[in-house]
Order: C-alpha cells, then sequence, then structure tokens
C-alpha cells in the first residue's frame, strides 16, 4: 500500500473580480499542481483539458442551488480531471449547501487534508477507498476507473525511467545491466500508454 497523494492542494485567498470562474484556470492550476483535486491524476497525461468543478453545486435538478457563494467564488473551485467533475456532477446527498456529507455520503473538499485519509493506492496504484464516506466518494466519482490506475503507473514509471537515464550518464562506459532495465523500463511504460488508448 502506498499514499494516496503526496500532497494536499491549498487554495490561496483570491478575491478579485473575475467575469466567469474559466478566469480562474491558471492559479487553480497552480493550485492543485497541474493534478485533479478529486483522483490526483496529473493533467499532462490527460487527452482532455481539465475543467473546473464547482465542490458546491451550481444547480441540483435543473434549480439554482450555490446561494452561500457566488459561481465566480474561488473558494469553491476544484481543479478536475473530466471523468471525476462528469461523475460528481450535481451529487450532494444533504440538500443542503452548508452540510458536505452527512450520515457517511457526500463530500469532503480535497484541499481538507482530512480528504486524504479517505483513500489510499494499492502497489498496483488502484485507488481503494479506507472509509465509509471514502467507499460512498469512491463510488459516486467512479475513482474505480482502470485510467487512475494507469495513469498513477505511468507516472511512477517516468520518474523511474529518469533516474535510470540519470544513472546511464554517469555511467563510465556502457553498462548493459542498466540498459537491461531502462529498455525493460520503458518496455512496461509502452504498454501502460496502450492501455491508456482503449480506455
Amino acid at each position: 500500500m502506498s499514499i494516496f497523494r503526496n500532497h494536499t492542494p491549498k487554495r490561496r485567498n483570491i478575491n478579485g473580480n473575475v467575469n466567469t470562474y474559466g478566469d480562474h484556470r491558471t492559479d487553480l492550476k497552480l493550485d492543485f499542481k497541474d493534478r485533479c483535486g478529486y483522483c490526483n491524476d496529473v493533467d499532462n497525461l490527460r487527452f482532455i483539458w481539465f475543467e473546473i468543478d464547482h465542490f458546491i453545486p451550481k444547480k441540483r435538478n435543473k434549480k439554482q442551488f450555490l446561494t452561500i457563494k457566488t459561481e465566480t467564488d474561488y473558494s469553491n473551485l476544484v481543479y478536475s480531471c473530466r471523468s471525476c467533475n462528469n461523475a460528481k456532477r450535481n451529487k450532494w446527498p444533504s440538500n443542503d449547501e452548508n452540510v458536505p456529507n452527512i450520515n457517511n455520503e457526500g463530500f469532503i473538499d480535497p484541499c481538507d487534508d482530512e480528504y486524504n485519509s479517505q483513500f489510499n493506492r494499492l502497489n498496483s496504484g488502484r485507488i481503494t477507498p479506507e472509509t465509509d464516506l471514502g467507499d460512498w466518494m469512491y463510488n459516486a466519482m467512479k475513482l474505480y476507473k482502470p485510467q487512475h490506475e494507469i495513469l498513477w503507473n505511468i507516472e511512477q514509471l517516468h520518474e523511474l525511467i529518469k533516474e535510470v537515464r540519470a544513472l546511464v550518464a554517469k555511467s563510465p562506459n556502457d553498462d548493459i545491466d542498466l540498459m537491461k532495465r531502462l529498455i525493460k523500463l520503458y518496455n512496461t511504460y509502452d504498454d501502460y500508454i496502450q492501455k491508456l488508448f482503449k480506455h
């Protein structure tokens, strides 16, 4: 098992007026360190642009729901992959915008340190729920989708490849064992890339 994520995103206190919530994209990308607040996937491995989620939904059942904050309030925005944003949509089990979760159903703001304790990762990269509320969020946001495991593995392999490349560059001669390790890593990396295209 490994930890779900190494960094809890923290929103800066941004109060400036903007025309649309989309104007906050650059700041959100920075505060969330180029990662989805919900699944922790990195955005540069995705084919589709990341989106901006309203943690407290703007609308529910086609009716205005968000009243305690404006649509552009930075403190309510989450940098999100399309998969998590589409899965979360306007789910809000408490039906009270002041209550994000009730009876182990609902959400924890991904900028809250408590969010990290809801999930873990298997050594395979698969996300697993650790609490009853985590289990509800896991299913609501479809964190069981293989793409999250695949993207995590691609990211881990990319880091290993960088390490081995550095070792190869420092090697005084052609180190066959290092070259074999690098080729094996590249082959595994390519296998995950191919899996990603299938999902």
